[in-house]
């Protein structure tokens, strides 16, 4: 039997870091070797394979050079990250040849699954717009996973030669239209109940399709970041979204 995979989770005290930390404890080919979290020396992480972070946008950049540093690979769930961040993250990758990034906008399967059929699906709509409702303790909006499924959108429609999706609004309040994700309109709901909840709505004349995902505890996401985890070794580099993970063809 091979040696378990050696764990440090950064954000441990948190809701999604504490979910980690048990489902890495309960996975039979792992073992949980630290719990950090804001103030403690990332360090310590250094007898890890790798290390989770679930912590808060602000620091998820700076957490990721410091493991990076530490000789670890890495499986990041925190959101916020931008195109200038993710290419800080792969410079610093040249300079830590066999070291692997998996940054996921969602770990719960059916989310990815969702992702995945939208930018299927984009090319054949006229219109895309994408709804993401959560709890209101979410500190980000909209949501990672809402800005991933737009931009895979988007990039669909231009493969497709698609124009602007239509739209005659002439006057509006601010953020009635909500944001604009590469051309994709994308409305964040915070409301005390909900977890992480995600539709992508795509119309035509007469007809439309709804892609809906629905996470209602975090329990959902756990089976992603273990499958995560176990691939990052394998994975030298930059992988954002864990789709790339999944045989899906």
């Amino acid at each position: 039997m091979s040696e378990p995979i050696r764990v440090a989770v950064v954000g441990a005290s948190g809701r999604m870091g504490a979910t980690v930390c048990a489902a890495v404890e309960h996975a039979e080919d792992m073992t949980l070797t630290a719990r950090l979290d804001v103030g403690d020396d990332l360090g310590a992480v250094r007898d890890a394979d790798v290390a989770v972070d679930f912590t808060v946008p602000s620091a998820t950049e700076a957490n990721v050079h410091a493991l990076l540093d530490a000789g670890v690979h890495v499986v990041v769930g925190t959101t916020g990250w931008t195109e200038e961040s993710l290419g800080r993250v792969r410079e610093h990758l040249t300079r830590a040849p066999g070291s692997g990034v998996v940054i996921a906008p969602n770990f719960a399967l059916s989310a990815v699954l969702a992702m995945t059929f939208a930018r299927q699906a984009a090319r054949y709509f006229e219109s895309a717009e994408v709804v993401e409702l959560h709890h209101p303790r979410k500190v980000d909006a909209p949501s990672g996973t809402a800005v991933h499924t737009a931009q895979g959108i988007a990039a669909a429609r231009r493969e497709a030669g698609l124009g602007p999706a239509p739209d005659a609004t002439e006057s509006q309040l601010d953020g009635a239209r909500g944001a604009v994700v590469d051309g994709v309109h994308v409305h964040a709901v915070r409301l005390q109940g909900l977890v992480a909840h995600e539709e992508i709505l795509l119309g035509n004349p007469g007809e439309s399709l709804t892609l809906r995902t629905d996470s209602y505890d975090r329990g959902s996401f756990m089976p992603g970041v273990l499958l995560a985890v176990r691939e990052v070794r394998q994975r030298p580099g930059l992988t954002v979204g864990l789709e790339h993970l999944l045989d899906l063809g």
